[in-house]
Order: structure tokens, then sequence, then C-alpha cells
């Protein structure tokens, strides 16, 4: 039972992330007619990432008293109505998606919380290794679906982000379906009154009290603190996730949807070839916390390598494919480590919190990139490599 619940739960994820990578590619179609569009993107992409700071330990909390099933639930449906939004291809209904669909994208607390409900111990790095490679997966199917149907139909550019809105949509409708057949992983969910909803929206709202929240568990569950701000320091630097669709398209590479999409299936398949192997076979048999650091410390170079690819694609090629063998391969060993230092009463706050917190570093990373590509659009990556050596840091740091 717990494997089909699993295989469940990895169709989810499979999906929704298919559906955010597919719209990836046409979003700089919204902002194409405005001044500076590589800014507004930036500020679309900060709305989509700030609003995990409250929603992420609200649906952790509502998970932890209600059950996992009614966040995929509410989640799912969230992800529907905002992938409508994109419909009309305006800005204000890209800013509406971004502040849509980052609410409900909060339910990623929830999912790395559902997983470990019904992993045994000694599975435990081996499953979410898996969840990160259907991440990495969905980022290869969704441009692959999104270049196959542009390319198959021809479809003008004029029209290539409504036409890819429309499959985004109906894919979301799948996938509120699958969660509804979800059964819940979550043993006897004791409930929640409202007056701890309430406490709980407000407090997500007070980084410093999410902080403070932290360092309580930090101190049940010792070494939780520095494993968070692995984390945080990692979100700042896959920050370049989110900005690489502004810089190969306003940028010397001059990459159109099709060309994005490409690049994307190449960078997802890679990716979930090398993470399946290493979480299958090879997680559980080193030193995580040495990994952690020799990923990070090779990987950091590779991050501000590619502001100086300028129009050789080629290097961009060889660049991603050192990155799927470093950085790509470092959040599964960190979530591992940090669910290990979980229980069932308090894993969906845990995690919440957490990704609460990325949420925060995510809008924080953002805004700077978006800053320092208004001065070159090859500086932001100089901040992604110096986050990612901060990560190494940290890893160090933990040994002593």
């Amino acid at each position: 039972m717990a494997n089909r619940q699993l295989f469940h739960i990895y169709a989810i994820i499979f999906i929704d992330v298919i559906v955010g990578s597919a719209v990836g590619p046409i979003l700089p179609e919204f902002v194409k007619g405005l001044e500076r569009p590589q800014l507004w993107l930036a500020v679309g992409t900060a709305l989509f990432l700030g609003m995990q700071l409250f929603s992420a330990p609200l649906l952790g909390k509502l998970s932890d008293g209600y059950g996992r099933r009614p966040i995929f639930i509410i989640s799912a449906i969230g992800t529907f109505l905002a992938d409508c939004l994109l419909l009309p291809v305006r800005v204000g209904y890209y800013f509406a998606n971004r502040v849509s669909d980052g609410t409900t994208n909060g339910m990623y607390a929830t999912v790395r919380s559902a997983i470990t409900d019904i992993s045994p111990k000694e599975s435990l790095f081996k499953n979410l290794g898996i969840e990160g490679a259907i991440i990495s997966l969905g980022f290869v199917i969704g441009p692959a679906v999104s270049g196959l149907l542009l390319t198959t139909f021809d479809v003008v550019q004029g029209d290539q982000a409504r036409v890819v809105a429309i499959m985004a949509v109906t894919l979301s409708s799948v996938n509120m379906i699958l969660s509804w057949t979800l059964r819940e992983t979550h043993p006897n969910p004791p409930g929640i009154t409202t007056a701890a909803l309430k406490t709980e929206l407000a407090n997500s709202l007070d980084v410093h009290t999410l902080w403070t929240r932290l360092l309580a568990k930090d101190r049940q569950y010792k070494g939780l603190k520095i494993l968070v701000m692995m984390q945080l320091a990692l979100t700042l630097s896959t920050g370049y996730y989110f900005y690489f669709v502004t810089f190969a398209s306003f940028g010397a590479l001059q990459m159109d949807a099709k060309a994005i999409s490409y690049f994307f299936m190449y960078f997802g398949g890679l990716s979930v070839v090398i993470s399946y192997v290493f979480y299958a076979y090879i997680a559980d048999r080193i030193n995580q916390r040495r990994g952690i650091f020799w990923l990070a410390l090779l990987g950091a170079p590779v991050l501000g390598s590619y502001g100086l690819v300028g129009t050789s694609v080629l290097w961009l090629y060889i660049l991603v494919t050192v990155d799927c063998l470093t950085l790509s391969l470092i959040q599964g060993l960190i979530e591992g480590l940090m669910a290990q230092l979980t229980s069932d009463e308090d894993r969906g706050e845990i995690f919440g919190i957490n990704q609460a917190l990325q949420g925060v570093a995510s809008f924080v990373t953002t805004v700077i990139f978006g800053i320092l590509s208004l001065i070159d659009l090859r500086l932001p990556f100089a901040w992604f490599g110096t986050c990612l050596a901060v990560v190494a840091w940290l890893a160090w740091k933990r040994k002593a």
C-alpha cells in the first residue's frame, strides 16, 4: 500500500512540475512589450516565490492538523485556477497568476511530509531522492511537450503563449482528479482550532517569528538550524533556475521559446538519470555532509561560468552537464538529513517553516538578481555562485 501511495504522490508531483516548467518558456511573452522586460519578469518571480512566505507554514500546519490529502486537493484546484489566468496573454493576468500559483506552491512542504510519513527510515533518502528525480523529469517533459506542441502544429510566435496555457489548464485538471483520489498518509490527524490557524497565519508573515520557531525546533532536534541555513543558501543560488529564461531570452544567446524548451529537455533529462542513480545507489552509502560540501564547492564556479558563455550554445550545454553532476544533487541530501530530524507530530510544521524561509530567500535572491540584471545580464551568476560557496562553507562548519 505504501508503494502505491508513493507512486500516486510522485504522479501528482510529476504533473505539477510539468505544468510549471511548460509555461516557463512562454512567460517572456507577457512582458515583452514593457520597458525593461527583465525587471518585470523578476517582479513576477518575486511574487510567485514570496507568496510561499505565508502559504508554506500555513499549509504545513493544516496538513499536520487535518491530513495531507486536503492540502493536495486545495493546491491542485489553486494551480488549475492560476493556469486559467494565463489564457488571456496580458501582463495583468500574468501577475495574478504568479500570486495565485505561488500561494498553492506552498504544498511542497506537505509533499515532503507525506513522503516521509510512509517511508521506512532505510528508504527515506532514496524516496526523497526519487522525488528530486521526478521533479527533474518533469522539467524535461514540460518543455518537451511545449516544444513538440509548438513545432508539430507550427504555432506562430504570437499564439505560442495561449496554446501552451491551454495545455497547462488541461494537465492541471488531471491533477485535481489525482489529488482527490489520493489516500491519506498522516496517521490520525488531531485537527486544529481556528485560533491556532489565525496565530499560524500571523506568525508566518513575521520572519523574526519564523526564525524564533526554527530555533525552538533546533533545541528539540539538534542540528536542524544549520541544515535550514544550508537550504536557504542553496535557495539563494538556485534562483538561477528562474533567472535563466530572462538571461537566455534577452541576453547574448537570444533563445526563443523552442530553444529554451530544448535546453531544459536536455538539462532535465540528464539530471533525472544522474539523480536517480545517485539517490538509488550512492546517497545512503556516503557521508552526506561531506557530499554536500564537495558538490557545492565544485558547483560554485560552474554557476559563475554561466555568465561567461556569451553566444556559445556549446559551452552552455557543457556547463549544464557539470551542473547536473554537482549542484543538482545537493537538494535531496539536505532534505534527507532534515527529514531524519522530524516526527509525525510536527513534520508538516517543520517542513512548512523551512519552505516559508525558503520563500524569503527566494524573494531576496529575485530582488538581487533583478537589480543586477539591470546593470549587466551576466552579473547575477556571480551572485548565484557566491551563494553556493556559502553552502559549502556551512557544510564544512557543520562538521566542526
